[in-house]
């Protein structure tokens, strides 16, 4: 996917999120979720988990036990148990999105600083860019883990250009929760918004810049001009 650069423009740094936008994994977190929450008598849905999408996993437990409160393992043992999970699935069954490896190589050949900024803890951080081999791409890691609220907050992206020594202005962020471009764009980034198919209709992600398909549909010619 060769970007388009013929009006002269370059990026200087490009953040992305990683669940559902790198890699095809929010599939694999509302498996885990639904089948440990299940053992504690809560009957979640795809639909359901999809309230919480975006979120760290200590706010989707303590969303849930608000609202069916449970007897038995702590919120962060349950926290534990989706995680382990989920890692355990993303060895396993994970696969990049479509156009995220050539939009990440493309973009790292036009000396753009990369980074991930996830909700994620950083050992499944660390666990994705090796499986698939990007590690390299990325100059900075970071987890919302690390911050006083996870998106929307903009903490996790404020952090993360800090890292990079980037200006906002000069930062884009790739998501595809309307939680992560709300926390994008609180941030002061330009965001280009990859929602799943299913999500694509939500009114929440009008707020963000550019709105594709699929990350192979990006080109630099679609980001505005600041």
């Amino acid at each position: 996917m060769p970007l388009n650069l013929r009006s002269g423009r370059t990026m200087r740094t490009a953040i992305f999120d990683m669940d559902g936008l790198l890699i095809d994994s929010e599939p694999l977190w509302r498996s885990a979720e639904i089948a440990v929450f299940g053992s504690l008598g809560i009957r979640l849905t795809e639909d359901l988990c999809r309230q919480t999408m975006g979120l760290r996993i200590d706010e989707v437990v303590r969303y849930w036990h608000r609202q069916a409160p449970w007897n038995g393992p702590s919120r962060e043992q349950v926290a534990e148990q989706v995680l382990d999970a989920v890692q355990c699935l993303i060895i396993e069954h994970g696969s990049l999105m479509e156009g995220a490896r050539d939009t990440i190589a493309d973009l790292y050949a036009q000396d753009a600083k990369l980074a991930i900024a996830s909700s994620s803890p950083l050992h499944l951080i660390k666990t994705v860019v090796e499986k698939f081999a990007i590690d390299r791409y990325f100059s900075v890691l970071h987890s919302a883990e690390h911050e006083v609220a996870g998106k929307p907050n903009p903490a996790v992206y404020r952090t993360t250009m800090s890292l990079l020594e980037a200006e906002a202005q000069d930062c884009v962020a790739f998501e595809d929760s309307v939680l992560g471009v709300q926390a994008a764009k609180a941030a002061g980034a330009t965001v280009v918004a990859v929602p799943a198919p299913e999500d694509a209709l939500d009114p929440g992600f009008a707020v963000a810049d550019v709105v594709l398909a699929s990350l192979k549909d990006f080109s630099l010619d679609l980001v505005p001009r600041r």
